[in-house]
């Protein structure tokens, strides 16, 4: 959904009736999780995608349908073995799709939820899927305010309570409730879609590596930072545009800069002065992942430096070193694609096997899959 709401915008902006599915459940293996979204607009415009081409012939039908009618419909696509030629996943797997019509009088606060995307400001819409109240209502909540109705005052508040919750862990997920908001009760399902700021990818070391692990970065979604306390290296003409470069002592940065379970750290300095009072700060703050480059002896002299500093064997045991999986990468950009699919496998808990040795779901559940 966020790739797509720019696009998405200016169709409401300008008045334009469009067709919005997006995915609210999935199970065994979905090839795209809850918040995938899809939408036809003018001239039979298609942008998004919610399944990865199994269904979306059916999904472009079905945005059709809703922007005529002007009612919301529920869908659900699954795997048939019994009909060869029936629409379906050829992955096994089963989505349900909320498909509704969004026009400026039936969602007007759409074109402020998609500013807030777009500067980064939180916020989560809540939209009514099933039940005793209308499909398709919805409802946006920011850490501070709240605009819309999802057709009564005590699902309102009840749903406001919870979407900002979900909205500080960034999650998306069904919740139910009764006709008025009752904990208790499962009459009324709504689909909780929220907008966290993207998370952060923090490089230490403005070296030809550091390029390539930006660049793969910010293609993943991370707002990216490159750092260096060497002026003549950390130029922003040597990244990509919109990576933000800074000079700055990397410890004295990372001590300043306020991290997260998402943040991603990845330290490329290769010099003892830098990179050791670096991780000695990292191996101690939130993080979903903090990396060093080094070959294994330069590991071990790490350790032991680090270990010389006090940082504990459990802080240890959080820093992944060398980083990157095994891949037999030799250009910045091979080890930058190394990185990143370690970075996604410690993720979602992937093996980094390779598929062919595997067995089970390709694209088993997640609960923070969206």
């Amino acid at each position: 959904m966020r790739e797509i709401l720019p696009a998405l915008a200016r169709w409401h902006a300008a008045g334009i009736p469009f067709g919005l599915a997006t995915v609210v459940a999935v199970s065994r293996s979905a090839p795209r999780g809850p918040g995938a979204a899809m939408a036809v607009g003018p001239d039979d415009e298609v942008v998004g995608s919610v399944s990865g081409g199994c269904v979306e012939g059916a999904v472009f039908e079905l945005a059709e349908e809703v922007v005529a009618s002007g009612e919301a419909r529920l869908a659900t696509f699954g795997y048939s073995d019994e009909d060869a030629f029936a629409v379906g996943l050829t992955c096994g797997g089963e989505i349900t799709l909320l498909v509704r019509p969004v026009t400026p009088e039936s969602d007007p606060a759409f074109g402020t939820v998609a500013a807030s995307v777009a500067t980064g400001e939180p916020v989560t819409v809540a939209t009514v899927v099933d039940g005793p109240a209308p499909r398709g209502a919805t409802l946006a909540v920011w850490p501070d305010r709240a605009t819309g109705t999802l057709g009564a005052s005590g699902l309102d508040v009840a749903v406001t309570a919870d979407a900002r919750g979900e909205l500080a862990l960034g999650a998306s997920l069904l919740r139910h409730y009764g006709p008025h908001g009752e904990r208790r009760e499962d009459d009324v399902t709504v689909f909780l879609q929220s907008f966290a700021p993207r998370p952060r990818m923090l490089v230490f070391g403005a070296i030809d590596y550091a390029a390539a692990v930006a660049r793969i970065g910010d293609f993943l979604g991370y707002r990216v930072t490159v750092c260096d306390a060497r002026p003549v290296f950390a130029t922003p003409k040597r990244f990509p545009a919109g990576v933000e470069v800074v000079v700055d002592w990397p410890h004295r940065y990372l001590a300043g800069t306020q991290t997260d379970d998402r943040t991603v750290v990845c330290v490329l300095t290769h010099d003892p002065k830098f990179d050791v009072p670096l991780l000695e700060e990292a191996l101690r703050r939130p993080a979903a992942y903090i990396g060093a480059m080094g070959s294994r002896r330069t590991h071990e002299e790490r350790r032991e430096r680090l270990t010389e500093a006090g940082v504990t064997e459990a802080e240890l045991s959080r820093l992944r070193s060398p980083l990157g999986l095994d891949l037999g990468a030799r250009t910045p950009e091979e080890v930058a694609v190394s990185v990143a699919a370690e970075i996604v496998a410690l993720r979602w808990g992937g093996s980094g096997a390779p598929l062919t040795t595997t067995a089970g779901a390709i694209h088993p559940f997640h609960p923070s899959a969206a």
